[in-house]
């Protein structure tokens, strides 16, 4: 992944997959976030309304200390991603 225009490495597990309430949880084991943050858990859950799809990225995170930033920039990332599969889907 690139983060900031910086190459980032992140190795995840798959914590939890719920087909019901559509919803995946990942858990950093490796990497970079873990230079940053002494847990990382990142889950995503897709919310159908209609014909229309919400999707909601959360992080969970214990920061190593008090100078390392929240991360924002992973967020931004995550949410460009997003679009980036809605766009794919809608061509289809």
């Amino acid at each position: 992944m690139s983060c900031d225009g910086k190459k980032k490495v992140a190795k995840e597990i798959i914590e939890a997959i719920d087909e019901e309430k559509k919803l995946v949880t990942f858990k950093v084991i490796e990497g970079d976030l873990m230079e940053l943050y002494k847990t990382f858990i990142a889950t995503v859950h897709v919310d159908t309304q209609g014909e229309s799809n919400v999707v909601t990225w959360t992080f969970e995170y214990e920061k190593l200390n008090e100078n390392v930033e929240d991360p924002n920039t992973l967020m931004g990332m995550c949410i460009n991603m997003t679009k980036d599969i809605e766009a794919h889907h809608l061509q289809q």
